[in-house]
């Protein structure tokens, strides 16, 4: 039994810190959102009032934040109140370049660290079947591997610090264009009079075969069931993707590499959350895209 803080308790922080609660670890947890530590109080976990208690006399601390400025902010309050030697598994999708300060901060107050942002949603969180893209000490890593297989599926070390969060934003740059692709070859079908159900058996078989289509399809009542099956509930929002093209695309801009596929997903989807679609599974791009008009 460790004694764990996991700081952001929200749509995916709240369900992993959980499942740790679950395998019978002591979790304290810190999110500023009242109805968050209400939910997590009734969850099992404890609610600390700041970032730096909830990091206190803890083994480990998890974090799940929105942007790489709070997890820096984090990392600083953190460092000044944990004991040496402690290990910080940073789950949020940042910046490479923000996620490289954060480690160099963690290594100056002489705590371990690793990035390891997820893939799998809000059900992956829920069902303890994330992959996790680990970035960070081979120590940090053996060390963090007993928290992450409770939370996830899949863990996977990518390299030093900041190779989790390339690894996702190069993952999620080719879901974000794999969608796309998906949800134009389905409207060109239904244009064409194909059925959506024979579409989906040709494609889920042949070359076209992809995450999209195969587990994902964005048309309803076709293939698994996926948010198309329920109004394009989230899933995972269009504008969590629309951010995280973004960090793609700076990454682009910082390494000096094209990307012209990413950077028109990037715009599109840029559109369709201006739409007032935010808050939508990003697979309902497909009703944006159905009604654009060809040049």
């Amino acid at each position: 039994m460790a004694n764990i803080g996991f700081i952001g308790l929200g749509n995916m922080g709240l369900p992993m810190a959980a499942n740790l609660v679950a395998a019978g670890h002591n979790v304290t947890g810190f999110d500023t959102v009242t109805a968050a530590q209400n939910a997590a109080t009734e969850m099992g976990i404890a609610i600390a009032g700041s970032a730096a208690s909830a990091a206190k006399d803890q083994d480990t601390v998890v974090t799940m934040l929105p942007n790489g400025d709070i997890v820096l902010s984090v990392f600083e309050e953190i460092s000044n109140a944990a004991n040496p030697g402690m290990l910080i598994i940073d789950s949020s999708t940042i910046d490479v370049a923000s996620a490289k300060k954060a480690h160099a901060m963690a290594e100056a107050a002489g705590l371990l660290s690793l990035d390891a942002p997820v893939s799998g949603g809000v059900g992956g969180a829920e069902a303890g079947t994330l992959t996790f893209m680990a970035g960070g000490s081979t120590e940090a890593f053996e060390k963090a591997k007993l928290f992450l297989e409770i939370m996830g599926g899949r863990i996977v070390h990518c390299g030093d610090g900041g190779a989790g969060q390339s690894a996702k934003i190069c993952n999620n740059m080719l879901l974000g264009i794999s969608m796309i692709g998906a949800c134009e070859a389905f409207s060109l079908a239904d244009k064409l009079g194909l059925s959506q159900e024979a579409l989906f058996d040709v494609v889920s078989t042949s070359s076209g075969s992809c995450w999209s289509v195969n587990t994902y399809c964005p048309v309803p009542d076709v293939g698994p069931t996926s948010p198309a099956d329920n109004d394009y509930k989230p899933g995972f929002a269009a504008a969590l993707m629309l951010k995280d093209l973004g960090l793609s695309q700076q990454a682009a801009e910082e390494t000096e590499i094209a990307t012209p596929m990413g950077r028109h997903a990037t715009d599109l989807y840029a559109e369709f959350v201006k739409s007032g679609a935010g808050g939508t599974d990003f697979s309902g791009i497909i009703k944006y895209l159905a009604e654009l008009k060809r040049d």
